[in-house]
């Protein structure tokens, strides 16, 4: 029951408090904007609650789990026992400490945070619904950051026993079965880490390949460690419906036109993701919405309206945390007066599989077609001090250049750190440099960062670690 009604006035409005909305808060804040947040959730949005950091957080315990089990250095013998209730309490501790570093910065930045649902009434004004009163706020600036929700299948509806993401992330334990329908980075990411803590998984996938997105030569050593994990992985796969009891699914699938059958514990659904641009009210004030529900912006982040933002997953692009965060950043710049645009060359993206795959750039398919003539440079792990050492020898880094003026346009690690490697490169192309200022760095020995150097090397020929073909 709604007993009141209030009206504040703000200069900034930011509706989502995920990496989006409290980078783009905080950035306004520090611009000298009064900001308020709002948010029908809690602070950190889906990222630091029920994705990013949560799921890190349990592929982490599954990497140790697996490396305690497995005792992999010769003369180091260890044995291992799993208590998943504890690796779900230090789980949730990650994300505690997280979420509240993020309230601290709020209280320190002057941010009002109000947790309730947000419509748009006005332009300049939204209502938002709490749980016993509404209250409505006039805003001078509007930045939306309502992110995004899994993609429920309608032949395969969200129940007790067909999961999403957000509930593989808090089960109490460790299913003996689980079918994974979606092998891009999510399904992935998940369906390894519960491999690794002991499930009998099953991916589903319907394209010709996992991670489908990548090249194929970085999906491939992914999909060798997963079968070492007894991972069964169906490509070109459908599914089709499923049947449910107390205790179990079966899932139909089809392939090549095939009909299967596969039960398990749960079925863990991870096919995309929904933008959250449904119920805000946003038709009626205006605001335009393109294709996939996502809200057309210019290279401000302006939308249609021109005193209301929309940034992350409900704009195009990649729907990935660093890049709703950057965007955030330069849509409350431009809200301050600075002339900040988007600039997406160098947003790497990372999947923590089992190697790590991360690349950032043009892939070598594009920069031919941008650049024609292309110089590719590629060093293995096994030949890295480094990363022999650490009994991680499995991939390589993969540099892309224009072989005219050498200028790097691309990047690909796969191994492990890769998600860190990439760091270095995405700097690399964003300042512009070349295969010789990336060969002319020393780089510490013995590291994984080598590899850079050593691959730039390889793709000027005069590689001094592998032989020179």
């Amino acid at each position: 029951m709604v007993v009141g009604e209030f009206t504040e006035e703000v200069d900034v409005l930011v509706i989502g408090a995920g990496p989006g909305g409290y980078v783009a808060a905080i950035r306004a804040a520090q611009l000298g904007k009064q900001v308020t947040v709002v948010d029908k959730a809690e602070v950190g949005g889906v990222c630091l609650n029920r994705g990013c950091i949560p799921s890190k957080a349990l592929i982490s315990a599954a990497h140790h789990y697996e490396a305690a089990k497995e005792s992999p250095f010769p003369g180091v013998e260890t044995s291992a026992s799993l208590d998943f209730a504890k690796v779900q309490e230090w789980k949730q501790s990650v994300v505690d400490k997280m979420t509240g570093g993020v309230n601290t910065l709020f209280k320190g930045n002057k941010i009002n945070f109000v947790q309730g649902e947000v419509f748009f009434s006005k332009p300049d004004e939204v209502r938002v619904m709490k749980e016993h009163e509404s209250e409505r706020f006039k805003f001078k600036s509007c930045i939306i950051a309502t992110g995004s929700r899994s993609i429920e299948l309608r032949s395969i509806p969200f129940s007790k026993r067909v999961i999403s993401s957000t509930e593989a992330l808090s089960l109490d334990h460790v299913p003996e079965r689980l079918v994974v329908i979606g092998g891009g980075y999510i399904g992935i990411e998940l369906g390894q880490a519960y491999a690794k803590f002991g499930s009998k998984v099953t991916i589903i996938e319907g394209t010709d390949s996992i991670l489908p997105t990548f090249e194929p030569q970085l999906s491939r050593l992914v999909q060798r460690n997963l079968k070492k994990y007894d991972v069964d992985i169906y490509t070109n796969a459908m599914a089709q419906s499923v049947k449910e009891d107390e205790n179990s699914a079966t899932l139909t699938y089809t392939v090549n036109g095939e009909e299967k059958t596969v039960t398990a514990d749960y079925i863990l659904v991870t096919v995309g993701r929904r933008p959250n641009t449904d119920e805000l009210g946003l038709e009626s004030i205006g605001v335009k919405i393109g294709e996939k529900g996502l809200i057309e912006v210019d290279e401000q982040c302006r939308t249609s309206v021109p005193n209301i933002y929309a940034i992350g997953d409900i704009v195009p692009g990649p729907a990935l945390a660093h890049k709703a965060s950057y965007e955030g950043k330069v849509a409350a710049e431009v809200i301050a007066g600075r002339p900040s645009v988007v600039d997406y060359r160098c947003i790497p993206a990372v999947v923590f599989s089992d190697p790590e795959i991360a690349t950032v750039g043009l892939s070598e398919a594009e920069a031919k077609e941008q650049y024609g003539e292309i110089a590719i440079g590629r060093f293995p792990y096994a030949a890295n001090g480094r990363a022999v050492a650490l009994g991680a020898d499995g991939g390589n880094v993969k540099l892309i250049a224009d072989k005219a003026s050498g200028l790097l346009v691309g990047a690909q690690v796969i191994g492990i750190e890769a998600s860190n490697i990439i760091a270095e490169l995405g700097l690399a192309i964003e300042m512009s440099a070349t295969l010789e200022d990336i060969a002319l760095t020393i780089h510490a020995h013995p590291t994984l960062g080598e590899m850079v150097m050593e691959a730039a090397e390889v793709a000027l020929g005069s590689p001094i670690h592998v032989i020179s073909k």
